[in-house]
């Protein structure tokens, strides 16, 4: 680590840090937090895919859709109206919904194929992205000034990432540049996110054998072709499976790296409030 103890932490005049774990935590609070000082550069893995690697695949499925308008249609065949997304730190939508959701056409479903294609899309997107992240810690100083930096992964880092390999790219490439912090749910934690994700069921990536796992049993136990699955159904079944399928690859990651509680994180106010809370894991290390 990069920051062996937490003097070494605390008296650093370039602080770094990786934030992982499960989508609803704390990752982009801490990070917006952090920016707000003016002191951190916040480096967002979602934002970094969904414009530099996704951007054209998101702007080309808009595209197929207005062809089908024939006023649209007309005005994109000659060049009069430009389409594509404004993804932003806080809106990710355009990102997930050119990932959505495989099922039934009429429910606004994909054809598992093609489900598959942009899962492995968003793979390739993710990694590069990650690998990105110490080019942006050398930007953010040479040409901004900023001494700190917080990069905010999404919540498929572990779907991407091979904790059990040393000698795995992703995971070396960010711990040797930034110090790796595992926002750690509770138990409560997780019911809570099922609940939420239960009342608007969001697209997710997978890792390729999870998934295929899940939609084999789901077909399964349905009894339903892939064209009538419901859409909503199956990501909110395989959600649940999703974060206990994810648990131990975070914890196997946060050997890298350090643990914090997500209801810690909740209480911090300020930079400093963090600092101290990355310092005590370091400490307990």
């Amino acid at each position: 680590m990069i920051y062996p103890t937490a003097d070494d932490w605390l008296s650093a005049a370039q602080k770094r840090v990786v934030l992982f774990g499960m989508s609803g935590l704390g990752k982009t609070h801490v990070s917006t937090l952090l920016r707000d000082t003016g002191d951190w550069f916040h480096y967002s893995v979602d934002y970094r895919i969904g414009t530099r690697y996704m951007g054209e695949h998101i702007a080309d499925n808009a595209k197929r859709e207005a062809m089908k308008v024939p006023f649209l249609r007309d005005l994109l065949m000659t060049d009069s109206i430009y389409i594509g997304s404004n993804i932003t730190f806080n809106n990710l939508a355009p990102l997930s919904t050119y990932l959505g959701k495989p099922g039934d056409p009429g429910q606004g479903g994909l054809p598992f194929a093609e489900y598959q294609t942009r899962q492995a899309q968003h793979h390739h997107a993710e990694v590069a992205a990650l690998l990105d992240t110490p080019h942006f810690i050398d930007r953010a100083k040479t040409i901004y000034g900023y001494d700190h930096f917080v990069c905010d992964t999404g919540g498929s880092i572990c779907e991407v990432a091979d904790p059990a390999n040393q000698d795995d790219p992703v995971l070396n490439a960010l711990s040797d540049a930034a110090l790796l912090v595992w926002i750690k749910g509770s138990a409560a934690h997780t019911q809570e996110l099922i609940r939420r994700f239960d009342r608007a069921p969001k697209p997710m990536c997978y890792q390729p054998e999870f998934l295929m796992t899940c939609w084999a049993e789901y077909l399964r136990e349905q009894g339903v072709a892939e064209d009538a699955v419901n859409p909503d159904d199956f990501i909110r079944w395989t959600y649940a499976r999703a974060l206990d399928h994810r648990q131990p690859r975070y914890a196997a990651m946060a050997e890298w790296g350090v643990t914090v509680m997500a209801e810690d994180v909740a209480t911090v106010t300020s930079a400093d409030g963090f600092i101290q809370l990355v310092a005590d894991a370091l400490a307990r290390r």
